[in-house]
């Protein structure tokens, strides 16, 4: 008997079963939701090469103070410039704290919320220290007890 000559099988209508697609993908949702809730995001410039640490620690909503290789910003509002902040032999960044005295995010005024009141510094990693520290002691000066410095985990 040849093939084309074999008798032929009635045809059956393949059904496309949905049940264990919808499944899967509630799964996925549900395992998506769960471990991106955890995930703290800051916000980032191009031209900010942040540093590499083994901290634990997750980042806070908090004023972000960030520093280019050109200038310093407050939440995105350009504030000084970093050859300006250099040349100046003032240990404090006083366009700085004069952004940071305003009333901006988190935590109350006064000596009673300066404690709670955090600000996470975010630095270019070839910056001079000198740099940075001025940044922080300003921070300092004014209502945030707290300073955080973004890094990436290994």
């Amino acid at each position: 008997m040849s093939l084309f000559n074999r008798p032929s099988r009635p045809h059956q209508e393949a059904e496309l079963n949905l049940i264990p697609l919808i499944d899967v993908m509630s799964v996925l949702v549900a395992f998506l939701l769960i471990y991106t809730a955890d995930v703290a995001t800051v916000q980032n410039s191009k031209d900010v090469e942040i540093p590499q640490s083994t901290a634990e620690t997750q980042a806070q909503q908090s004023v972000v103070v960030m520093i280019t290789k050109e200038h310093v910003f407050v939440q995105g509002e350009l504030v000084a410039n970093v050859a300006d902040v250099n040349a100046s032999l003032d240990p404090l960044v006083e366009p700085l704290r004069q952004v940071l005295d305003r009333p901006m995010l988190l935590g109350s005024g006064g000596e009673a919320g300066k404690a709670t009141r955090e600000v996470t510094v975010i630095a270019d990693k070839s910056l001079p220290f000198e740099l940075v520290r001025k940044v922080m002691a300003t921070c300092t000066a004014t209502t945030y007890g707290k300073i955080s410095l973004a890094v990436l985990q290994k």
